[in-house]
């Protein structure tokens, strides 16, 4: 049988006490003041104060501390970006090399030797071009997030802009602003599909 004291009738007088505040801060009559605590600078944090569940971790040693800034670094993403683009044009050039359509008169001249050539070299021209394309996107999206202190959807439009621009601007100024438009739509829109899902 449990037995009430005092305090545990304090306790819950205490907690009636703020269930009541709370209800009135959210009465329907205050629809302003629950637009604000839903959808406002204002929101109310519903995950906050929740306690994790899982096992308890150690802090973390200095070696994992340096390595995780090094793996967060503007450096390390440009190497990462252009390492992959480079495999990731080759895989493309390959496969565009192999579905070329082929001369028919010079189809009995070819030689294996010379077809693998062409393959490699069209393998090569792509993971270039796409390596440079990462590595500049990548470095300057790490730039403009570094700059502005905000990791958001703007950052994305903005690199694929400087990016963009850049590579076209190489063949004018309307090409150069094609590429902007383009590259920051694309990458907006990238982005979007990557955050909904």
């Amino acid at each position: 049988m449990a037995t009430y004291t005092d305090s545990n009738v304090n306790h819950s007088k205490s907690e009636m006490s703020d269930v009541t505040q709370d209800s009135a801060e959210l009465s329907p009559v205050n629809i302003v003041g629950m637009m604000d605590s839903l959808i406002g600078p204002n929101k109310i944090k519903h995950n906050e104060g929740l306690r994790q569940f899982g096992l308890p971790q150690a802090p973390k040693t200095r070696e994992e501390l340096t390595v995780e800034r090094a793996m967060e670094s503007c450096t390390f993403k440009t190497v990462m970006s252009c390492v992959l683009g480079f495999a990731l044009g080759a895989a493309i050039g390959l496969f565009a090399a192999s579905i070329d359509p082929v001369d028919p008169d010079q189809a009995a001249k070819q030689k294996a030797k010379d077809v693998l050539k062409d393959m490699g070299r069209r393998s090569v021209f792509h993971a270039k071009n796409f390596a440079v394309i990462g590595a500049m996107f990548a470095g300057t999206e790490c730039i403009i997030e570094s700059y502005r202190g905000q990791s958001d959807w703007k950052n994305s439009p903005m690199a694929g802009c400087a990016t963009g621009g850049l590579i076209g601007y190489r063949a004018g100024l309307k090409p150069g602003v094609a590429g902007c438009v383009g590259f920051a739509a694309f990458s907006a829109a990238i982005d979007h599909y990557f955050h909904l899902h």
